[in-house]
């Protein structure tokens, strides 16, 4: 069976989403859910307040109630008959993600036991295929990488781009 590795934030956890919303709580000030293609989510607000987004990603529960990548679910399921599918996630890079990132995928995605996590920092993984928003761990990867498309990755042209999962179902089920 082929090996599949999927990414967690922002491939089938909407981080950005909530980092708008803590965002435009914290200073009332729209920040629009459209990013500029090639830009980070920091570009879209004022100097003074840039490394908000850091403090929101190292708080204790901000990876616990990300809202789910519609159809993820749907799809893994459906990967899991035909794929040996894990979940990568540089969870080591946020310590306070570990057991909000375990607990939310427990909640979420309750079909992939634990032996099918894996929490790192680079992702140095042996699979056939690698769905990611994050061109950095396409480097030295072996196999087939898969781009899901988010704001920050719009300008990258040089992989294989998905722009959501029913389209990851089109490709590989």
């Amino acid at each position: 069976m082929e090996r599949i590795a999927i990414d967690m934030d922002e491939v089938i956890a909407d981080a950005l989403e909530k980092f708008i919303r803590l965002y435009n709580r914290d200073y009332n000030v729209p920040l629009d859910l459209k990013i500029d293609a090639g830009n980070e989510i920091y570009h879209h607000v004022p100097q003074d307040v840039n490394q908000k987004w850091f403090e929101y990603i190292n708080e204790p529960g901000f990876f616990r109630d990300l809202a789910v990548i519609p159809d993820s679910q749907r799809v893994i399921k459906a990967l899991q008959e035909k794929y040996d599918v894990y979940i990568v996630s540089a969870a080591m890079e946020f310590r306070n993600s570990l057991t909000d990132k375990y607990d939310w995928l427990a909640e979420h995605f309750p079909f992939i036991d634990w032996q099918h996590i894996m929490f790192c920092g680079n992702k140095i993984v042996k699979a056939d295929i690698i769905i990611d928003d994050r061109t950095k761990n396409f480097v030295n990867f072996e196999g087939r990488p898969l781009l899901f498309t988010s704001p920050h990755n719009l300008l990258v042209t040089e992989y294989e781009r998905v722009n959501n999962w029913e389209e990851i179902a089109g490709l590989l089920l």
